[in-house]
């Protein structure tokens, strides 16, 4: 048994009235859907008038690394879904002609391209042409199962049929007329479609079909059926010698016919001639035309890709259609309305749907609509409704009405209800009914005998969604502005809001599950109430919004909700995860816009709002129709994306990566610019392909783009590097080996590794030759600065001692001046006097003051110092200090100190004098330590305390002058500071200045 020809169709359009269709070598994929109308498949559309293309599209093809070519009247382009690029010849061998009409993929990997003036093929970037059918219009390409490539030629007065092997050999026949527009073998027949009719092949001699004498633009088989056989008035149809019309639903008037394509699932995809795109399925018959979207009703070309895409090629532009994973059911499939408000899963197997233009009853494939004609008050149905006995009612803005079997009557007798969101039915038989202006309701027979206002259960809104509680006494209310209510004999039992965790805003929906638990789809999440514990699902772990409308599970237990990001799916086994733990985040899977999804911001309000068929299939309502999802039917596209690396532009130069080859892509030194352009091949939805990149010896690790697919990179320093892309198709399956490129940079001359080296050697001369010039400054000024230094000393000295002596000979004479004066007023003053005592208090003051400023002169002047030296005066003053503050002070004063300048031994004393202040006022140290010590160049000094210490970290938030005027102290003598504290661990401060 041999396999039919694989061919393209395209040019005869432009020639003659057939033109031909390319059925390519392609794997196993996925495919449509034929149980679908052609408007309930994913349609994208690229034209002219929007630029994407500059002339008609006449054939399609797919080579086997993903990539869909094109040929149009102005040229060869390559396309990845999203960018139509055109392609051009690396060497010197150019296309026959600018008009491509003719395109086909032979399983080695080869595209073979039929022009106006020409044919050629392309393989691994080589372009081949063929000098025996240069000049000749090509209408037709194919294979055969032996490999051959047949090409039929568009000739007057004769056309050719040509086969090509190892050489080209041409037969021409006048009977074949002016053109071959087909080619297929079946069944180990080559069937030629020509300008003259349908012809049996066979060299020298061909036999033709006795079609009507008009050309045949092409020819499938259909599976194990009748040879099908497209012409300028209709299809016919041959099995075995009979020839007959083949009949298309609905289509009784002659129509031309350009294309046709059989797909994998067996669904026929009819190329018309002004007509538009016909799709036939087990009889059913849908058309696609430009008032539906397609971007011309006039088709040259039709194939389907290696993932069961559908392209189709106009006079316009490209089109492609592909399954979504949420279908929409409506007018155009027999809904009442494009819109839905409701949706019921009866038990009789039937489904309801309300529209706000009746009610749609589906039932074994068929719908029936009701109006008002059929009984109901009003075409404007919201919720619908199954009681226990199967009677199916519905709530309309003019009143209530039940289903009898074959029309509607109205339930009501007293006043209509408007706005009903909800029905319950409790054990006694009667109806709970959620009016929007009413309140709640009760309804026995065809009376309410309950009516319970909201205002009487502290509402000033009302109740969206409503459901019995587990014993069927009592009923759960969700609010218009939140919180849920258990409502029992007319008074509310619990109530739970948003400040008890539960979800805020809208209740939409309310549910139980088989524990009892009750869930509620609000605008803040998904929440669960059980044994009155809240727990609630949002955003924050894991939901791709907040706000959910509604909840269903499926019959794996799945959960699936609708939220304003689109619909949700979270398995069984995630939600168990997350109810063991609220605080982990939930797996979701997210169907939005690109999977078929219309998205609504607030939920529709009627219920209930999803249902799910007896066979499994989900439906809910949406403001565009009724949305069906099969959750065990989920088009899952399981091909890993072929990932190609397309072209560096480095410094606005760009580099074609296949003309680069394997040994990777050198660039000049100091290229500042580099931009690396890639791409993925999966067209099921190339909007949705993500990349993921790396550069290595760049790159730390990969980077996560989205589906940008350009990399950008600035100065890179001289090196090697490899750029690695890997991508994921729509369905998230990963192509981990993706595509890699080597680019090496070259380095400027001061980029090299001699040249650092060489700077180096001249920079370190230069910094030796610094170097000593300065130690010869330094060592000169030295002498000098320390000079300054003791002069400026002994200048502060002398200013001291000279305020010490005017503290002491000017203040202390005048202070005991006064106190003398006081005393002779105070012999004056009578004994009784409150002004004796008063001069007491005065003169005693004074006296404080005046040790005060004596104890101030004597720090000011420590005459100890000049007579003594530094060790004696150090140990004295450590000595007065311990008798006065009352801390004992530990003091070890090296008397080989005693030599040092009177400016350094001055200095190193005020420090001292300093830090036991420091310690006594804010450390409250209980011992303090002073060593002073000699070594052979310098002069350390080391004061300890075991005090409140402090965090180094604030020095400076409060203060700290007395930290600040040591360092300076030490600074002037060309000494070290530092100093060592913790809070509660004490201070330490170590000085050590040069000894001279």
């Amino acid at each position: 048994m041999t396999r039919p020809v694989d061919r393209p169709r395209g040019i005869a359009s432009l020639i003659a009235a057939g033109v031909i269709a390319l059925l390519v070598w392609c794997p196993p994929a996925v495919a449509l859907n034929p149980a679908l109308d052609v408007s309930q498949y994913a349609h994208t559309a690229w034209t002219i008038r929007d630029g994407f293309f500059s002339s008609r599209v006449l054939s399609i093809a797919q080579t086997p690394d993903g990539y869909v070519w094109l040929g149009t009247e102005s040229g060869l382009f390559r396309f990845d879904g999203v960018r139509s690029v055109r392609w051009q010849p690396r060497g010197p061998t150019r296309l026959p002609h600018e008009t491509i009409g003719e395109l086909l993929v032979t399983p080695d990997g080869r595209l073979w391209i039929g022009t106006l003036g020409g044919l050629a093929s392309l393989k691994d970037g080589r372009l081949t042409t063929y000098p025996e059918l240069a000049g000749e219009v090509i209408g037709t390409l194919g294979q055969d199962s032996l490999g051959t490539v047949w090409a039929g030629t568009i000739t007057i007065p004769s056309a050719r049929l040509c086969a090509i092997r190892s050489a080209v050999q041409c037969a021409v026949h006048e009977r074949l007329g002016n053109g071959v527009f087909s080619v297929l073998e079946d069944r180990g027949s080559l069937w030629v479609g020509a300008a003259t009719g349908l012809w049996r092949w066979a060299p020298g001699d061909p036999t033709r079909v006795a079609t009507p004498a008009s050309s045949v633009s092409d020819v499938v088989r259909v599976n194990n059926g009748p040879l099908l056989i497209a012409m300028g008035d209709g299809i016919m149809q041959l099995a075995g010698e009979k020839l007959e019309t083949y009949r298309i639903a609905g289509i009784d008037r002659p129509f031309g016919v350009r294309r046709l394509l059989l797909d994998r699932d067996g669904g026929l995809w009819i190329g018309t001639f002004r007509e538009g795109l016909i799709h036939v399925d087990q009889g059913r018959v849908d058309r696609f035309t430009t008032a539906d979207g397609l971007s011309s009703d006039t088709v040259n070309a039709l194939y389907e890709d290696r993932e069961g895409n559908i392209w189709v090629g106009t006079s316009e532009g490209l089109d492609r259609f592909r399954e979504l994973a949420v279908t929409t059911i409506s007018r155009k499939q027999g809904l009442a309305a494009d819109g839905g408000n409701s949706v019921l899963a009866a038990r009789d197997r039937t489904a309801w749907v309300a529209t706000p233009d009746g009610v749609n009853r589906w039932s074994g494939g068929r719908t029936t609509i009701y109006r008002t004609r059929d009984g109901l008050p009003d075409n404007r149905v919201g919720s619908v409704f199954e009681d226990r006995a199967g009677r199916v009612l519905v709530a309309t803005l003019r009143g209530i009405a039940a289903f009898d079997g074959s029309r509607f009557s109205r339930l009501l007798r007293s006043d209509p209800t408007r706005i009903v969101y909800n029905f319950v039915e409790d054990r006694a038989g009667g109806f709970w009914l959620s009016d929007q202006d009413q309140g709640l309701l009760r309804l026995v027979g065809e009376d309410v005998v309950t009516r319970i206002p909201w205002s009487a259960l502290g509402h000033d809104d009302h109740a969206t969604a409503m459901v019995a509680d587990g014993t069927g006494r009592a009923l759960w209310l969700g609010f218009y502005k939140g919180g849920v209510a258990l409502v029992q004999d007319g008074a509310i039992r619990a109530s739970y809001s948003a400040a008890d965790g539960f979800g805020g805003g809208r209740v939409a929906a309310l549910t139980l599950d088989r524990e009892g638990a009750l869930w509620a789809a609000t605008a803040g999440g998904l929440s669960r109430i059980k044994d009155n514990h809240i727990i609630t699902l949002t955003a924050a772990n894991g939901l791709p919004c907040d706000g959910v409308h509604w909840t269903i599970e499926d019959a794996d237990r799945a959960l699936w909700m609708l939220t304003p990001c689109g619909l949700t799916r979270i398995t069984s086994a995630a939600l168990a995860a997350w109810l063991a733990d609220p605080n982990r985040a939930v797996a979701t899977t997210v169907f939005n816009s690109a999977d078929g999804v219309r998205a609504q911001s607030t939920p529709i309000g009627f219920n209930p709002a999803a249902a799910r068929l007896s066979d499994g299939r989900l439906w809910f309502a949406a403001d565009n129709g009724i949305g069906v999802v099969d959750p065990r039917r989920l088009p899952v596209n399981s091909l890993p994306p072929p990932v190609h690396i397309e072209q560096v532009i480095a410094d606005r130069q760009t580099h074609d990566v296949p003309a680069i080859g394997s040994a990777g892509l050198r660039l000049p030194a100091l290229t500042r610019d580099l931009r690396i352009d890639y791409t993925a091949l999966s067209l099921v939805a190339p909007e949705r392909v993500r990349f993921r990149y790396k550069l290595e010896g760049w790159d730390r690790d990969w980077q996560d783009v989205g589906n940008r697919r350009q990399a950008f990179y600035a100065n890179l320093p001289p090196r090697t590097y490899r750029f690695r892309v890997i991508a994921a198709n729509n369905s998230g399956v990963w192509n981990e080996t993706g595509a890699s490129l080597a680019v090496s940079m070259d380095p400027a001359y001061y980029q090299t590794t001699w040249f650092p080296v060489l700077c180096v050697g001249v920079v370190v001369g230069l910094v030796w030759a610094a170097h000593r010039l300065r130690v010869g400054i330094l060592e000169k000024y030295q002498s000098e600065i320390s000079a300054l230094n003791e002069r400026l000393m002994k200048a502060q000295e002398q200013e001291r001692i000279r305020i010490a002596g005017e503290l002491h000979d000017g203040v202390m004479q005048e202070m005991l001046a006064a106190t003398m004066m006081l005393g002779t007023a105070k012999r004056r003053v009578a004994g009784d006097s409150d002004a004796k005592t008063t001069i007491d208090k005065v003169q005693e003051k004074l006296i404080k003051v005046g040790t005060d400023i004596r104890q101030l002169s004597h720090d000011l002047h420590p005459p100890v110092l000049q007579e003594a030296g530094l060790p004696e005066a150090v140990r004295g003053y450590c000595e007065q200090f311990s008798t006065s503050s009352g801390i004992p002070v530990a003091c070890d004063a090296d008397e080989g100190v005693r030599d040092l300048s009177r400016g350094a031994a001055l200095a190193l004393f005020r420090i001292v004098q300093e830090a036991l202040g420091n310690a006594a006022k804010h450390a409250h140290a209980k011992r303090i330590t002073v060593r002073l010590t000699r070594s052979a160049d310098d002069v350390s000094l080391a004061v300890s305390d075991d005090g409140a210490g402090f965090d180094p970290g604030q020095l400076g938030t409060s203060g700290g002058l007395g930290l600040i005027m040591m360092r300076e102290r030490a600074g002037q003598l060309n000494g070290r500071f530092e100093f060592e504290s913790a809070p509660g661990r004490g201070t330490t401060i170590r000085v050590v200045i040069p000894f001279r």
